[in-house]
């Protein structure tokens, strides 16, 4: 994991109540300069569109904004490509988080101004663990919820045919298998032309 896209939206914020002074110490805490630093090549996005056009290069995105825009951020980018997402949690989008702690955020790890090479090159390596550990989990509840609505409809199905041939379910159950067997379809699509028709004929009476 070499490219990471920082996106600093709202991270102005915080640049705006530093000091002369400090500017060089606050531009030592920025993610483009401290990953640079540590030999990643940083790409930087500012609005939605130039991060869209980014993210086919990146490894990772590097969010630096409040919690509340990292939720909306975090959800928007995911549509687009599935990848780590981490929060670059500095003084000034920490601040400016406190009312969000709660909040349910679209990240797989923290990143910090104060990391050392090997902290941040192990926290990515969790993130994109997390990240592969989400989409695995987000998959297999996918399948699940599938295999539910198909077990609806054929329920539903098996009690339509209860009704209407004055059978038991397991009957019932027989009738759609040989159907679907017989006209070379899944169950599923079976019963759901069932109740389908079904309901057209009831709402026709």
């Amino acid at each position: 994991m070499r490219s990471l896209l920082v996106v600093d939206h709202g991270a102005a914020i915080g640049r705006a109540l530093v000091e002369p002074q400090s500017e060089e110490l606050f531009k030592k805490q920025t993610p483009k300069y401290k990953l640079e630093s540590h030999g990643y090549q940083v790409l930087r996005a500012g609005d939605e569109q130039k991060a869209e056009l980014q993210m086919g290069s990146a490894d990772a995105v590097i969010l630096h904004m409040p919690l509340n825009e990292v939720r909306m951020w975090g959800s928007r980018l995911l549509k687009h490509k599935t990848i780590p997402m981490l929060w670059w949690c500095s003084a000034s989008s920490a601040s400016l988080s406190a009312a969000f702690c709660e909040d349910d955020v679209p990240i797989d790890g923290i990143l910090t101004p104060s990391m050392s090479e090997q902290e941040l090159h192990w926290a990515l390596h969790f993130g994109s663990k997390q990240c592969f550990e989400r989409l695995q989990w987000n998959n297999e509840r996918k399948q699940l919820e599938g295999r539910l609505e198909e077990r609806k409809w054929i329920d539903m199905a098996k009690g339509i045919l209860c009704k209407i041939k004055n059978i038991s379910e397991a009957e019932a159950y027989d009738v759609l298998r040989k159907q679907a067997m017989n006209e070379r379809k899944r169950m599923v699509d079976v019963a759901t032309s069932i109740v389908k028709v079904y309901q057209i004929l009831q709402d026709q009476k």
